[in-house]
């Protein structure tokens, strides 16, 4: 749900950017079943994923939203926040978007061994560029609508883009104060 920003975060080698990816659909301990690089990734995504979870300025804008969306907020934030990378790439990347984003394709593309669900929706993620369609605001409410057929209560999610339309700025102005901090953290784990 925050690729982007775990690609961005997690470092540029291939196995890196595997392994910040996998962070998302490999759970429990690892026991050497990838590649010590790989593992080392996962982890480093997991210790990105306590930070956010436990930073001040998540829960402020965790805060801003309804209570009719609490339950699913975080889910909505971290699509929110790979919008506010996507658009902002230039203030906190080197390389264009367009060019990690086809590096991040290579590997994906490339790769035999991927986890099971991610081998099912990297096609779909190169074919459309999921990555650098975060650009565009409005491609939120497809990825929303695509979470929310995952979720056990959707119609929680139901009214997210009108929220998220409500709240662009102040959620705009978390992100530009928290993601600086993040690189941070996750430049000192390396």
């Amino acid at each position: 749900m925050n690729y982007l920003a775990h690609l961005h975060l997690g470092g540029q080698r291939p196995e890196q950017l595997l392994g910040s990816l996998y962070g998302d659909f490999v759970k429990g301990r690892l026991q050497g079943q990838f590649a010590p690089q790989i593992e080392a990734a996962i982890h480093l995504h997991r210790r990105i994923d306590v930070f956010t979870d436990r930073h001040p300025l998540v829960d402020t804008a965790l805060g801003r939203f309804s209570q009719t969306r609490r339950r699913y907020a975080g889910i909505v934030l971290d699509v929110f926040f790979d919008h506010c990378l996507a658009r902002d790439w230039t203030l906190y990347a080197d390389q264009p978007l367009e060019q990690f984003t086809t590096d991040v394709y290579r590997v994906l593309s490339s790769e035999r061994q991927l986890p099971e669900r991610l081998a099912m929706i990297a096609p779909h993620m190169v074919a459309n560029d999921w990555l650098g369609s975060y650009q565009e605001f409005e491609v939120l409410e497809q990825v929303l609508r695509g979470i929310s057929r995952r979720l056990t209560r959707p119609e929680e999610l139901a009214g997210a883009m009108q929220e998220l339309r409500r709240l662009y700025e102040p959620l705009s102005e978390d992100f530009r104060l928290f993601y600086p901090q993040l690189q941070d953290f996750a430049a000192s784990q390396g």
